[in-house]
């Protein structure tokens, strides 16, 4: 395999780590209404579990409300279930057409729990770069092996995928203190 090969699959591995860390913290709820917060609760509709997105509009008229429109006002019960079955700990009130969820304000302690779930993420994500880092450089030992690149030039392949690890830590620690901030904003 090529130098170029190696660190363009590193920078790749290291791209979907962050943006998979990026969907789930959507989900992680903050002071503020969110409607990505309901995005990864199911609702079992005709035997089949589909996202609350696929079934209805969601939007945030208010910093602290999410109202749930369904595309099939059939489908309004299965939804309130859901949700009352996630861990968002949120009942919907509904009017028959729609839902309102509205969404409590965060305790102290309730912040410093969901900031310490977030640190949580962010810690295994960075063990996901880790092993990617592993994988490429293994993949840059048996390039030596096979005589496709030089000492010289494995030696400063891992150096660059230990550069590319670096600036995506730092990208995660960039993360980590936005979103850290967001939950403890009052």
């Amino acid at each position: 395999m090529s130098e170029s090969k190696i660190i363009e699959e590193t920078h790749d591995a290291f791209e979907k780590a962050l943006q998979h860390l990026q969907d789930i913290l959507r989900s992680v709820r903050t002071g503020r209404a969110s409607s990505a917060i309901v995005d990864n609760i199911r609702v079992d509709y005709y035997g089949t579990q589909t996202p609350i997105n696929q079934l209805a509009a969601v939007s945030v008229p208010e910093p602290r409300q999410i109202v749930i429109k369904p595309f099939d006002a059939s489908v309004l019960d299965e939804i309130s279930k859901a949700i009352m079955k996630s861990d968002l700990g949120i009942n919907p009130q509904s009017d028959g057409k729609v839902l309102r969820l509205s969404m409590p304000a965060l305790s102290g302690d309730q912040r410093k729990k969901y900031a310490s779930k977030v640190k949580d993420m962010v810690e295994d994500t960075r063990v996901a770069m880790r092993n990617g880092r592993r994988e490429m450089n293994k993949k840059a030992d048996a390039a030596l092996k096979d005589s496709t690149v030089t000492e010289d030039e494995n030696r400063k392949l891992h150096e660059r995928i230990q550069e590319s690890l670096k600036e995506y830590e730092k990208k995660l620690d960039g993360i980590l203190e936005h979103k850290t901030a967001e939950i403890m904003e009052v």
